[in-house]
């Protein structure tokens, strides 16, 4: 699966920015699809994941609420709606995509290392 991320920008804090990945390659309704993001001088971070039937979604704690997670399986493409950003959102977002599987029990997965395939990511700044 070949992933490219796009619609990041420099918007000022309370403004809204939607992200896509737009996916080719392998069949793209197998996977499960997450955004994680890393800024300067942190480790990559996980912000969201939607199961590859759009039945179920999972947002990191310091984004639940703000940000919505959708995919749309005809178009191979998975969208991040950012809402009422705010300058630590400021970061590179990255696209991922892990085999629609279960881990210790769980269908999501907050672990980057566990993911398959990633996107070239895209800068989303916040200035205050």
């Amino acid at each position: 699966v070949q992933l490219q991320a796009s619609g990041g920008g420099l918007v000022q804090a309370g403004d809204s920015l939607r992200l896509s990945c737009a996916a080719s390659g392998r069949t793209f309704n197998n996977y499960d699809m997450a955004w994680f993001r890393q800024a300067p001088g942190k480790e990559r971070e996980f912000v969201s994941i939607i199961s590859w039937t759009s039945s179920t979604t999972y947002y990191a704690d310091t984004v639940k609420g703000r940000f919505t997670i959708s995919r749309d399986n005809a178009k191979n493409t998975v969208y991040l709606q950012m809402n009422s950003l705010k300058p630590e959102d400021t970061a590179v977002y990255y696209c991922g995509a892990k085999w629609a599987t279960y881990y210790r029990g769980n269908w999501y997965d907050e672990d980057a290392s566990r993911y398959n395939y990633w996107g070239q990511g895209t800068q989303v700044t916040v200035s205050s």
